[in-house]
């Protein structure tokens, strides 16, 4: 795009900041749309699956660049890693569900929850990266991440002392891993 200084003399070339239009972002979001209206709509005659189609051809068409903006390699590659660590946070998940039910009905429940508040450090840079981190942290059963700030600082709750020492540990490495970034200081 050029555009013309009054004066009349020579033109300036002006960045084009209209986004682009990426055809694996648009089939991505399409097929993500449709998925999802099959899902909840539960009906699959002929004309549903047909008017279900054109919508989420619509939705895909208008909102592609929001769902997933700027999809390129280094995001798809992103997007594979982050699909790979989901079962891994699963079990994670699963493994702490167990831990804390044998905290609860020990006997000696009382002697064994031993809340702490811990603080660490990552050198996390992108926000997405901190959010990952600080929400797999919270959607472990015995553990809460109370604060997180934009320099990687974060604040855990945890109920007992294993499940402090644990942090940030492994977790910080999968997600450091995901987004290619060094992860602790």
């Amino acid at each position: 795009m050029t555009q013309y200084t009054p004066s009349g003399s020579s033109p300036t070339a002006v960045p084009d900041t209209k986004p682009k239009f990426s055809i694996i972002s648009f089939l991505i979001t399409f097929i993500f749309m449709f998925i999802t209206w099959l899902v909840l709509s539960g009906n699959f005659s002929g004309l549903l699956l047909s008017l279900g189609g054109i919508s989420s051809l619509i939705v895909a068409w208008f909102f592609h660049d929001l769902l997933f903006p700027d999809i390129t390699r280094g995001h798809a590659r992103i997007f594979i890693k982050f699909i790979a660590y989901i079962p891994w946070l699963l079990v994670e998940i699963i493994k702490a569900n167990f831990h804390l039910l044998y905290l609860v009905f020990h006997p000696k429940m009382k002697d064994l929850i031993d809340p702490h508040l811990i603080n660490f450090k990552t050198d996390l840079e992108s926000d997405l990266a901190v959010t990952t981190l600080a929400n797999a942290i919270t959607l472990t059963p015995g553990t809460i991440t109370v604060t997180t700030g934009v320099d990687g600082a974060y604040q855990v709750h945890a109920i007992d002392k294993s499940s402090a020492d644990a942090l940030p540990g492994t977790m910080l490495e999968k997600v450091a891993d995901i987004y290619n970034e060094t992860g602790e200081d």
